[in-house]
């Protein structure tokens, strides 16, 4: 018997039989599906990071108060709180004229404030304060008007620049360059307006006004710890520059070899190591909690090919009486519950990827479905099907045609 003329005759077994068949796949659809949802969301989410939160910008890090250990446990945390102190515009100067691998360096800081303009007002918006060289470090996209300039830094000027979804509920139905808008009772002049970012786990990234990180200091206070971008000269330079900032912060504070950082320098890949020690764990917990309802998919489909070998044995006799081979009868059976798993499997990853993008478009949550572990999916649910029938079809080839051919 052929491999095409098997899969005929499993296809025709199967749809002989479709209710039956299809219950048969539930517990193999659900677990297929379970296991691909979760793959995409984490897929998605770690996409996310590489895309939103690890990129930096081009050839960057951070220096922070706080390193990605920091925030590893509550007592890390604690402890470093005693022990890092606030990173100063000095520090950011002192980073800015370093020169060597260290190509530039910008500094920002946030807080939450309302704004209002004419009777309409937004509570509780962030508020970056940035110096304007962060346009280019963080590759800031413009949709109209213009960036902060280096002359409303050093000025301390009342100018902002705010978010896409910021612009549209303020100004409707007006261009908001040069109107002024009221942040915590003080009247700033809108300069421009950002390109789009769009939202993330429900949260909007187009909801921020910047101004002056000066003027954000002289509102919110000088003593208060800022975030600064660093860039290298080029990509090779990059681990160079890394260690030129953290000697001079070092310096800076007047740290023994011995000691500690008591800054944090944060990296892409940092984050990344982060988010794999984090979802890693949880990937492998998920997919393996999911997984044993693909254990129970193969024992249905096990019990219902014993089924089917009873209910055929009649048919088994007359194959074998007319020149079936014992090889032909398992070819059989293997080729029908490998089939009927492959199937499930199918509809399982057909139903995650429908169930990833409601959930996608509904609670605005990243995800993604690579094509390999689509691939696998299909992989581990035919090879289900093909060890749930070994058994079946084993007892099936073995039968004595004579006994067969008598059966009721």
């Amino acid at each position: 018997m052929s491999f095409l003329e098997a899969l005929k005759l499993a296809f025709a077994s199967i749809l002989a039989h479709k209710l039956r068949s299809f219950l048969t796949l539930l517990g193999l659809i659900f677990g297929v599906a379970t296991v691909i949802v979760v793959v995409s969301l984490i897929e998605g989410f770690n996409k996310y990071v590489d895309d939103k939160i690890a990129n930096i910008g081009t050839n960057a890090f951070s220096v922070q108060r706080f390193s990605i250990d920091d925030y590893s446990s509550v007592e890390a945390l604690n402890a470093a709180r005693r022990r890092n102190k606030d990173v100063s515009v000095e520090d950011l100067m002192a980073l800015k004229n370093l020169g060597g691998s260290v190509k530039d360096a910008g500094g920002k800081s946030s807080s939450i404030a309302d704004l209002k303009f004419g009777d309409k007002t937004l509570k509780n918006v962030q508020i970056n304060g940035t110096t304007p060289n962060i346009a280019e470090i963080e590759k800031t996209g413009v949709d109209a008007g213009r960036y902060l300039i280096d002359a409303e830094e050093e000025s301390r000027r009342f100018v902002c620049f705010l978010g896409s979804e910021i612009a549209e509920k303020l100004f409707p139905r007006d261009n908001p360059l040069g109107k002024t808008i009221k942040i915590d009772g003080r009247t700033f002049t809108v300069v421009g307006v950002g390109a789009a970012l769009g939202s993330a786990f429900g949260q909007s990234r187009d909801m921020y006004v910047s101004m002056p990180l000066s003027t954000f200091l002289s509102i919110y206070g000088i003593r208060r710890s800022i975030s600064i971008s660093v860039t290298s000269t080029s990509p090779e330079t990059y681990p160079e520059a890394i260690e030129e900032a953290r000697t001079l912060m070092r310096v800076r504070r007047k740290l023994e070899p011995s000691e500690k950082d008591n800054f944090g320098i944060v990296t892409p890949s940092a984050i990344n190591e982060l988010r794999d020690k984090i979802f890693g764990t949880i990937q492998v917990v998920a997919i393996g909690v999911t997984s044993i309802s693909l254990i129970v998919g193969g024992i249905v489909i096990m019990n219902i090919m014993l089924v089917s070998v009873t209910e055929r044995t009649k048919e088994i006799g007359i194959r074998k009486s007319i020149g079936a081979r014992r090889g032909d009868i398992l070819k059989q059976f293997l080729a029908e519950s490998t089939t009927l798993a492959l199937c499930g499997g199918a509809i399982g990853v057909a139903i995650a990827y429908l169930i990833a993008k409601l959930v996608a478009v509904t609670f605005s949550v990243p995800t993604e479905l690579p094509v390999a572990w689509v691939m696998v999916a299909l992989f581990v649910s035919s090879s289900v099907g093909l060890i749930s029938g070994v058994f079946p079809a084993w007892k099936a080839a073995g039968l004595d045609p004579i006994e067969a051919l008598r059966a009721d």
